[in-house]
């Protein structure tokens, strides 16, 4: 199965559920701690308030290649996120996927307990934070909010649907030029409109896109997106000139970027800096029994990689795991040095 397609959680809204650990955020990071917190045989929840596991990668890039992750000269964000959940599915982590964690109590041990938006009740022995960036929303493209889910998308989950579109991409960022490389192959059609004539994006990714024959309109914006029952075309505009144009277009796709906050978790007394967790050396937060890891959290010399957000969470868990069972060792030794 696909982790970029509708998965299933393995409990329904209103459960109670008694966990060893409690990952928030099923981004890589999140994944891979399910995975640790298997291989020390503990028990696992994952909760994530998007309907699927990948967190930004699947929202954002599924398509996009990766190049710093160790031992892969290159890798599909979409083939690391399906590798992670065959990674961690042997210990049979409990997912909870499209439940927003909004509220942390404690039990009369002490313990974490959290409860989502859906009903849900999780009580752990410890929490670990793998949100990212936290909840992220899309920049709206205003001219066209009234062809949301008839034509206009913020994500291209799966490009095929968009196969022999004519299609128009809003943005001048890393992902905007990202989905115009992607969906060349498979469009009638791709045209780049951005309102400056300068990108936000990689300059090789500009140069990749330019040599693939894909028209760039600069200093232009979107004004109108027209179409009864589905979208059929999309009027701009040149800021300076004012001159209007109208383009075919059965999918506009509006990557202008997102605006992120941390919801709810601000207001679970955690210390934060800069809007980011701040954690210690042992990925421990401020508050007791509740650790992060992953591009979520901050302290002096952090490095937002995926490859450092893997790192962070085995630390975590580890920690994590000596706090839930004080006769734990803090290093259970090495996955090779266990029998399959």
């Amino acid at each position: 199965m696909s982790v970029l397609t509708d998965v299933p959680a393995t409990t329904s809204a209103a459960d109670v559920v008694d966990t060893d650990i409690l990952i928030i955020g099923a981004g890589p990071s999140g994944l891979y701690g399910a995975y640790y917190a298997g291989f020390r045989g503990l028990r696992v929840a994952v909760m994530d308030v998007l309907p699927q596991c990948g967190g930004q990668i699947s929202a954002m890039y599924p398509e996009k290649p990766i190049f710093d992750i160790a031992g892969f000269p290159s890798v599909r964000g979409r083939d690391l996120v399906d590798g992670l959940v065959a990674q961690a599915e042997p210990y049979g982590p409990v997912y909870l996927l499209g439940q927003r964690a909004v509220e942390l109590s404690r039990d009369e041990d002490g313990h974490p307990v959290v409860r989502s938006d859906a009903g849900t009740t999780v009580r752990a022995g410890a929490v670990v934070i793998t949100g990212g960036v936290g909840t992220f929303t899309p920049r709206p493209l205003p001219a066209g909010e009234d062809h949301l889910g008839r034509g206009q998308v913020y994500f291209v989950p799966d490009p095929a649907v968009h196969t022999g579109h004519d299609i128009v991409i809003v943005g001048g960022g890393d992902s905007a030029f990202d989905w115009a490389a992607t969906l060349a192959p498979l469009a009638r059609s791709v045209k780049l409109v951005h309102r400056r004539d300068r990108f936000r994006a990689h300059g090789a990714t500009v140069e990749k896109v330019r040599s693939l024959g894909i028209e760039i309109i600069t200093d232009t914006e979107v004004t109108g997106l027209h179409g009864a029952e589905h979208l059929e075309e999309v009027t701009i505009r040149h800021r300076l000139t004012k001159d209007t144009r109208t383009l075919p277009a059965q999918t506009v796709v509006a990557a202008l970027g997102f605006t992120a906050n941390l919801g709810p978790l601000q207001n679970w007394g955690l210390e934060l800096q800069a809007r980011r967790i701040a954690v210690d050396t042992r990925m421990a937060t401020s508050l007791p029994r509740v650790f992060a890891a992953g591009d979520i959290t901050d302290y002096p010399g952090k490095v937002r990689l995926i490859a450092v957000g893997f790192g962070e969470v085995a630390t975590a868990v580890n920690n994590a795991a000596t706090v839930i069972d004080p006769e734990a060792m803090l290093f259970p030794g090495h996955s090779t040095e266990k029998e399959n």
